[in-house]
């Protein structure tokens, strides 16, 4: 019936249909809420929804429900009278109000009128809350740009499906999208590369087609601000020290050989050229961040930090200087240091960072929140050494790996195939974790790198349904592949062509 599924779900008797008398109450701590029902169905519905002492459909805040939701549950019942939403925190509410809108006919999740359609809600108590305070999507803006109507509407599908971090990730060595007043070419230059390269990383092939795009500062305080409405919070990611290849074509002294004129990079993998270790780059990045914490209010900042080749640190004189400086036992010791600088900055302005983790071994404080992705293990290690964990294992939760290995299944990463059955198995908190392991993981996240993703439809296509599988293991680990999460999916076909999702691998 409904996608996650909800922790406990008792169905009445009977029906309620909400129609042009329907009222609509709220206390104040429910008034955004409110509000958001009345955006969401309104499109589709035309419900007015009359403001009333005591509505047909009836919103508060109830502090007292603290101990059975807390910060994101919910209670919801509906009757042939009322519904009657309720939750500890005003951010439980908004769960409801999408609890809600699957549970009228799909056609409420249309964007344009609808008629001749009875909008009724099945009688039902449902309470619920989430297993994980992060649960996530990782949409990468760098190697294809994608415009602000996208991730809006990204923002929406994933609030129906209770998920609540937007990871934006916005600069790589293939285009750079965050403007920044203090470095205008980081945009000017570094949003544009020649080319794309066409198939896997090593390809000989290319569209000679440039390719672009930057965000305006509104146009991100605009998706703030709309997915905080909605109950998401967005993280951006600034990569560094790799993955920087975009901010060296704008900025070629911020690199290890300051006179090389550099492209913005026309090939997919790990470029070799990494930001220098010199004082003026550590200048360039606390910059860079102070401005991205001024447009992204989210308590974490992602810097990247994986895929960081050496070599230029091992035979650059500033880097040996600055290994020799430090007492360091070798330049590669130079990345752990850089991280740190960064990471510092972030934390006296009361911000947490956040990497990506692809080893077991850490240099790092345990202040610093970790995403592993090439292997499981590696946040078991991280949670010993005491850092919180989103768990991100590239073999269950990289939606840009094929689902199946179809003939006609489109481009997708090499390597692997990433079945909706495997992203639904992912398991954040392992069972041979011990209680204080598993007390350290935040929650999971899927990941859609952009390499084949050049569409809204090839976006929609990869993530859809398997984004649905990690949502539903994310808040409900109780929810069971074969009598609970399948037979809902093939019911929810018809809410993903509501909103506009038409081609999907659904089984």
């Amino acid at each position: 019936m409904i996608i996650p599924t909800p922790v406990h779900l008792a169905a009445g008797t009977g029906r309620l249909t909400l129609d042009a008398r329907t009222t609509l109450s709220a206390d104040a701590a429910a008034e955004d809420a409110a509000r958001l029902l009345r955006t969401l169905l309104a499109p589709a519905t035309g419900l007015p929804f009359v403001p009333a002492v005591e509505g047909t459909v009836d919103l508060a805040v109830d502090p007292a429900l603290a101990p059975e939701c807390g910060e994101e549950g919910y209670r919801l019942t509906v009757t042939p009278e009322r519904a009657v939403l309720r939750a500890a925190r005003p951010g439980g509410l908004l769960n409801a109000v999408q609890t809600l809108r699957q549970l009228l006919p799909a056609e409420a999740l249309a964007d344009h009128p609808v008629t001749g359609t009875a909008w009724t809600l099945p009688c039902v108590t449902i309470t619920d809350r989430p297993r994980y305070p992060w649960r996530g999507l990782m949409v990468d803006a760098a190697r294809h740009f994608q415009p602000l109507a996208h991730l809006l509407r990204t923002v929406d599908r994933m609030a129906l499906h209770r998920l609540n971090v937007l990871h934006l990730h916005l600069t790589d060595d293939q285009g750079w999208r965050m403007p920044v007043d203090a470095y205008p070419l980081l945009t000017e230059v570094g949003s544009v590369r020649a080319r794309s390269m066409i198939g896997h990383a090593g390809s000989t092939r290319y569209d000679d087609t440039p390719h672009g795009g930057a965000y305006t500062k509104d146009e991100l305080r605009t998706l703030v601000r709309y997915a905080a409405e909605r109950g998401v919070t967005v993280m951006p990611e600034i990569e560094m020290p790799g993955h920087a290849r975009a901010a060296l074509a704008a900025y070629p002294h911020l690199g290890n050989r300051p006179e090389q004129r550099l492209d913005v990079w026309t090939e997919w993998g790990v470029c070799p050229t990494v930001l220098g270790v010199h004082d003026a780059v550590l200048d360039f990045c606390r910059t860079v961040l102070d401005e991205v914490m001024e447009i992204f209010p989210s308590p974490y900042v992602h810097l990247g930090g994986d895929e960081c080749p050496t070599e230029e640190w091992e035979n650059g004189p500033a880097a040996l200087a600055r290994t020799a400086e430090l007492g360091l036992p070798a330049p590669k010791a130079l990345h752990g240091w850089f991280l740190r600088q960064v990471g510092a900055h972030l934390l006296a302005a009361g911000r947490r960072p956040v990497v990506w983790a692809e080893d077991s071994t850490s240099t790092l404080p345990p202040e610093f929140t970790v995403m592993p992705w090439r292997d499981g293990d590696h946040g078991l290690a991280a949670a010993r050494a005491g850092h919180d964990v989103v768990m991100t294992p590239h073999r269950s939760t990289y939606l840009d790996y094929p689902q199946s290995d179809r003939a006609d299944e489109p481009l997708g990463q090499a390597g692997a195939v990433v079945d909706l059955h495997t992203v639904h198995a992912n398991e954040p908190g392992p069972g041979h974790w011990t209680d204080a392991e598993r007390a350290r993981v935040l929650g999971t996240q899927a990941q859609l790198w952009s390499e084949f993703v050049a569409t809204p439809d090839q976006f929609d296509y990869l993530a859809f349904p398997r984004l649905l599988a990690l949502a539903d293991r994310a808040w409900n680990p109780a929810s069971d592949w074969t009598t609970d999460f399948l037979p809902t999916l093939r019911g929810h076909a018809s809410r993903l062509a509501a909103l506009g999702i038409h081609r999907t691998a659904l089984l």
